[in-house]
């Protein structure tokens, strides 16, 4: 047997581990779509106030102003239907671990659901309001009944699902709260 002869029965016997190694390499998951509402800077139209909440109801976006022409935008669920508010308004209140009471017009609307907190319910993990709370109030400090609040239901966000209030996962609107003073300008579209 020659040299050649040789090194040819050799190659494939040098080849099988790499080939073997191929055959037996995880297969790659596919790799999960980004999460369109999880917290991201962007850029944002100028003329907001650096540190002014930004709310466009139809795309489910708040965004918070940190610089001029850019923001951090997070995922919102809305008011359902006739139930969106709009408007400009003020951070009047913050609260951790807020109360919640439905209002007269939720309770008309669905009594089976909502009669049995007409005297509230307290703040916690199974409070519909969440881990934080944003009251926003009139520029003359009338309570608007609307709020910027945490969900128990993260699955909520990017729909139009409640009684006219601004949803966002727990984690978020904890960092939001953590980074807006009371007074912040809030413009709801």
């Amino acid at each position: 047997m020659n040299r050649r002869q040789i090194l040819m029965l050799t190659l494939p016997l040098l080849a099988a581990p790499q080939a073997l190694l191929a055959q037996a390499a995880p297969v790659k998951k596919a790799v999960r779509a980004a999460d369109p509402y999880a917290p991201t800077e962007v850029a944002i139209r100028d003329g907001f106030e650096v540190g002014s909440i930004v709310v466009v109801s139809k795309d489910y976006f708040l965004y918070h102003v940190i610089a001029p022409g850019r923001a951090i935008r997070y995922g919102v669920a809305v008011g359902k239907d006739e139930l969106v508010w709009k408007g400009r308004a003020l951070v009047g209140r913050k609260t951790e671990w807020p109360s919640w009471k439905p209002t007269p017009a939720m309770i008309q609307r669905k009594p089976e659901q909502y009669k049995k907190y007409e005297n509230g319910m307290p703040g916690g993990p199974e409070n519909p309001l969440g881990a934080r709370a944003l009251y926003l109030h009139t520029a003359n400090g009338n309570d608007t009944a609307i709020r910027i609040h945490g969900t128990t239901d993260p699955g909520s966000i990017g729909r139009s699902v409640s009684n006219g209030c601004i949803r966002m996962r727990n984690e978020a609107v904890m960092a939001l709260y953590d980074q807006v003073a009371l007074g912040t300008p809030v413009y709801v579209y």
